[in-house]
This record gives C-alpha cells, structure tokens and sequence, in this order.
C-alpha cells in the first residue's frame, strides 16, 4: 500500500483542493451541499490518482506551474476589470505588481537584525500574518491608483498608456535607487510564507490531528500548500467579480465601454465609475503582487520590467478572452504554459543554433520573446475576441428592481 502512503495522502488532499473549486463551478446539478460533496469527493480522487500515476518529479513541476499561472490569473483578473469591462488602456499594471509585492515584504517581514541589517535595509518592517500583507498589498495598490487615476484618467487611448507605462518605470525606478525604502536594487529576503509550518515541524496554532497529517511533508513540498492558498484566493476574487460584473455597477462600465456619451447622458456618473474600475483593478493586481512574494520569498526591481510584469499579462487576457473572467483564468494558464513551456524549446534548439553561430546560443532566451510577440499578433489578427468571446448577459427582472 505505498501507494496510499501518508505523503501521498497529504500532497493529495493539497491538491484537491484547486479540483474541488474547479468541479463546483462546473457541476451543475442541485442541492448546492451535494454538488459541494461530490465535487470535493471528485477532487480528491482525481488528486490521488495523480499522486500515484504522475512521477513525483514531474508532479512538484505541474504544481509549481499551476501556482504561478494561478498567481497571473489573479493579475490578468485585475486587468479584464480595467480593459475588458470598462476600456482602460492601462499599460502600467507592473506598478501596481511591485506595490503588491513590497507591500506585503514591508508588512509582514520583521527588521533585519545583527549581521544581517548591514546588507538589508527596509524602512519598516511590522512582522504581520500573511493575510494581514494581502490586504495590504490590495489597499496599497488601490491608494496608488486613485493618486494615478485623478491625472491620468482624464487622457484617452493611446496617452492613457504612454502615462500608465510610464508612471510603472517611475515605481519600478523608484524601488531600485531608494535603498532605505525596500533595500534598493539588493534582494528584499525573507519574505515568509503562509502555513510553511507544515511542512516543517507542525504549526502550533493548529489542531495536533492536522499537524499529524501533514508532518510526512518537508520543506520541498510546500508548493503543495500554496496552490491551494493560491486556489482559494484566486476562487474569492472570481466569485466576487462575477457577482459584481452581472450587478447594476457592471452594467454600467460596459456601458461606459461601449459609448461614455450615452451613459452620461442617461445620468451615469462616467468619471467616477472609470475611477472606480481602475482603483477596484488595481487592488487584484497588488493583491496578485503579493502572492507572488510569499512565493519568490526573495523579490528586486528586476521582477517587475515591462515584459514580464505588464505585456505577458496583456497576451494572456487577450488569448483567454476580453471580457470574459473564465476566459482570463484560461489564458493565464494558456500562456504561462508557452511560456514555460518555450524553455525547454531554447534548450533544445541550442545545438542547432550552435551549428549556425557561436553567439546565438548565448541569445537562445530572446527566442522566448519572439513567440509571445508571434502568439500576440496572431491573436490581434486571427482571433481578436480570445478563446472564450465575451458573455452576453441578459438582466432578469429581479436584476431590475
């Protein structure tokens, strides 16, 4: 029975969390309590026949890539409320990314001691929970983006991302040269990571029987347990804007999408509600930062240039579908997987290009750019509304009242 042995278990329970949120969006059948228990009962079994068949190796590589493709779904979420319900050109989301991110290493990291403070410095550091930081890092960013917003939102188009961009290398400058504020161009280290207790000896806080299940876990395995806080985080902010997309408040960004004339006309208020859009956006994506901190444990500047913090996102949502929020999950997950996957590509291709120069192995990586530009200009001109179009969605009379 090594099959079913106590790691196996517990990676599978871990992992059956994400299947289990995933079933009951897709399960459709009644009383929601029974589609809840078959759903989890589903995901858990399908987690445990993963364990088993999948090697360990390979399975540590799946999760990994789920969790970060989980972490730019969250991001892509923030940018379908701007671009793909309201029409906010917004280039900048890498400013918003690293607020996130040193937001929460500020709030929940300590000072640096001894040793260690001639080589970190930080301007504060208050050592709170993790959920503390999250919060933080979502109430940071959606500060920053009403300071933005006041300026910028008044611009249109192409000058609303000329200045977005722009403000987002000023942010990511700004974190680079002001070594007081968040170490400056030295990593920022020791970012702590949510329950890492069980993978070590057991979290105090908890019930000893739920110590006791996941003491076979060791320190290599916590990508196991920050899927599923990756999962439940991604799952909140999903439900919450579905719920807010189909209300009277959705409506109306659509609306001011669609034509800003007519809406003011018919007594919307079309500044406020764009202000709204892009504050409310903004706080997914430093929410997104921070997930993506406590995972990196280790965050720079460096992690926030344009290409990897704004356009990677941009493809994402424009693949999966503008307008869309299923559709902005799905082309996260799509286009992480190229992008991961074009590693393996380059390192393959390496003898070949060898074999043309010497020096074009050394710019192997760049290929990677090229196939996300590719990817991009396909899609612009093949497949402009992305994999999952745009819902129409229709209000009941109850939605008019």
């Amino acid at each position: 029975m090594t099959a079913l042995s106590p790691l196996v278990l517990a990676k599978s329970a871990l992992l059956a969390v994400p299947l289990w949120l995933i079933l009951s969006r897709v399960l459709t059948f009644k009383p929601a309590v029974v589609k809840q228990l078959v759903a989890l009962a589903l995901g858990f079994a399908v987690a445990v026949v993963a364990s088993v068949t999948i090697p360990p190796g390979v399975l540590s590589y799946l999760t990994s890539f789920m969790l970060m493709a989980g972490i730019y779904a969250v991001l892509t979420l923030g940018l379908n409320v701007q671009w793909g319900y309201t029409g906010l050109f917004n280039i900048g989301i890498a400013a918003f990314f690293a607020i996130g991110a040193f937001t929460t290493a500020l709030v929940t990291t300590t000072m640096p001691t001894g040793a260690n403070a001639s080589f970190t410095r930080q301007a504060f550091g208050l050592g709170m929970p993790f959920w503390v930081g999250l919060l933080a890092a979502g109430a940071v960013a959606g500060v920053l983006a009403y300071l933005i917003g006041k300026p910028t939102l008044k611009l249109r188009d192409d000058y609303l991302a000329i200045a977005t961009i722009g403000i987002a290398e000023l942010v990511r400058l700004f974190f680079q040269n002001e070594r007081w504020l968040a170490n400056g161009p030295q990593p920022l280290r020791g970012i702590p990571q949510p329950l890492r207790c069980l993978s070590d000896k057991g979290c105090d806080w908890l019930p000893g029987f739920i110590n006791d299940f996941f003491a076979p876990l060791t320190g290599r395995d916590y990508p196991y347990i920050y899927v599923a806080i990756v999962a439940i985080v991604l799952f909140i902010i999903y439900r919450v804007l579905e719920r807010a997309i189909r209300s009277p408040w959705g409506r109306v960004l659509r609306a001011v999408r669609e034509e800003e004339a007519s809406a003011e006309m018919n007594g919307k208020d079309v500044a406020a509600f764009r202000m709204q859009a892009f504050v409310v956006g903004s706080v997914i994506m430093g929410i997104g930062g921070a997930l993506y901190a406590h995972y990196i444990v280790a965050i720079d500047y460096s992690h926030f240039d344009p290409l990897y913090g704004t356009f990677l996102i941009w493809v994402m949502l424009m693949l999966g579908g503008s307008g869309n929020n299923r559709g902005a999950i799905l082309g996260a997950f799509i286009v992480w997987g190229i992008w991961s996957g074009t590693t393996f590509a380059v390192d393959l291709l390496r003898p070949t290009l060898a074999a043309i120069s010497s020096e074009l192995p050394q710019r192997g990586p760049y290929i990677r750019y090229l196939l996300i530009s590719a990817l991009m200009l396909f899609i612009v001109l093949h497949r402009p509304s992305g994999i999952l179009p745009e819902e129409k969605v229709v209000s009941l009379d109850r939605d008019l009242g």
